[in-house]
């Protein structure tokens, strides 16, 4: 039984991160109060808690500007962590968005009866550990806005127990300077993986890459152009596969044939991965050049882990003195969103963009677009707009 029962005159927007930001700010401007739950006791943690210290955006700070607020004049074309979370901070403050920290929603279920929804959320203050006080909180809307990167993905690899240093997700990386000297196998070639080899490199590590699935390298920029303004511009005036095409051809004359580095290319082009299964292709930033160097080893990938090392899949033995998992992350929403299937088993809309925003019975979803702060920006206009509509109508006929 829930300890108490709040009613929520407006959404329940559920994750503080850009995509629970964006529709809170949103609505607030169309003049609809909203409760946003956090589960952390901090507007977006992902960026503060578990990213690395190096970290930058991948795009142009054009793409990744949340509805209403340009990035201040002063910042760079690609803003670095602590610049994009004071952004954030920034944010939050000028639209008036006050969430309610280390509220841990447990579960989320619509009332047919009642026409209502009903979100039970644990205070988690005292650690997460349980025990802590459940609230209910009831309204007529659902925004659904904990995104794509919840939690961790954390395979299971043979032996890992039998290995004798630490084995680590990249979400607890912060930089290269405790390894100095070290071995590390980094397991992941996307971004996280290609930036955390760079970055040890730079602390004079020896990391090895596992590259254990074909991947898109495409130069961040070419000829000084963001590599990403350079496909939306050519996606005004031709199909996408076409697109696909050439930029797969730039990347193959500005960075060269990445198959001689043990790099391979997926036989689909790099927007439609985006788009449809949510890999994003790497943009290079120095990581290849250190690969060509002989001071990143690319591998494949690891049939079992063991003391002081791992056996490849090719038989190959490598020593190894830690193991940091650029694994990626996933959605949490099956976990806690009950009896309804507009969500898909991986936690993703099961109408593709961009008609995944808006459920049945008041559900709504920000950030799940496979298409980065862009598509956050989209959905939390369109979410906004369509609440703040039946909003005014049941105000109205009070």
């Amino acid at each position: 039984m829930a300890g108490r029962v709040v009613w929520v005159n407006g959404p329940i927007v559920v994750g503080a991160g850009p995509a629970g930001l964006s529709v809170a700010a949103c609505l607030r401007e169309r003049g609809v109060p909203s409760v946003l739950l956090e589960r952390a006791d901090c507007i977006a943690s992902l960026w503060k808690r578990r990213t690395y210290d190096r970290l930058r955006l991948h795009l142009p700070k054009q793409f990744c500007e949340l509805p209403g607020m340009p990035f201040p004049e002063g910042y760079p074309e690609y803003p670095d962590r602590r610049q994009f979370v004071g952004y954030l901070e920034a944010y939050a403050a000028r639209a008036g968005v006050a969430p309610r920290f280390n509220q841990s929603v447990t579960s989320a279920r619509y009332d047919g009866a009642a026409g209502l929804w009903r979100v039970r959320a644990e205070d988690v203050s005292g650690g997460g550990g349980g025990g802590g006080e459940v609230t209910e909180y009831i309204g007529r809307w659902l925004v659904v806005a904990t995104g794509e990167n919840a939690e961790r993905v954390v395979p299971e690899i043979d032996g890992a127990d039998a290995f004798d240093g630490p084995v680590s997700h990249v979400a607890e990386y912060k930089s290269g300077a405790p390894y100095r000297g070290k071995r590390v196998l980094v397991v992941g070639c996307g971004n996280s993986g290609m930036e955390v080899c760079l970055d040890l490199c730079d602390h004079n590590a020896l990391p090895s890459m596992v590259a254990r699935d074909s991947v898109h390298v495409l130069p961040r920029e070419m000829l000084g152009v963001a590599t990403f303004s350079v496909a939306v511009f050519l996606l005004r005036f031709l199909p996408l596969w076409l697109v696909d095409r050439i930029l797969v051809v730039l990347a193959w004359l500005f960075l060269g044939d990445l198959g001689k580095l043990g790099i391979t290319r997926p036989s689909r082009g790099p927007l439609e991965l985006k788009n449809t299964k949510g890999r994003t292709p790497v943009l290079d930033i120095g990581a290849l050049a250190r690969i060509r160097s002989g001071d990143i080893e690319v591998v494949p990938g690891i049939r079992r882990l063991f003391r002081g090392g791992a056996e490849l899949v090719d038989g190959r033995h490598v020593p190894a003195d830690a193991v940091i998992l650029a694994t990626g992350y996933h959605s949490n929403v099956p976990q806690w969103l009950k009896g309804t299937d507009f969500f898909t088993e991986d936690g993703y809309p099961r109408v593709p963009f961009p008609h995944g925003w808006k459920g049945d019975s008041g559900l709504y979803s920000v950030g799940f677009t496979r298409r980065g702060l862009s598509g956050v920006s989209s959905d939390a206009i369109k979410v906004a707009q369509d609440i703040a509509m039946a909003w005014n109508h049941q105000t109205a006929t009070r």
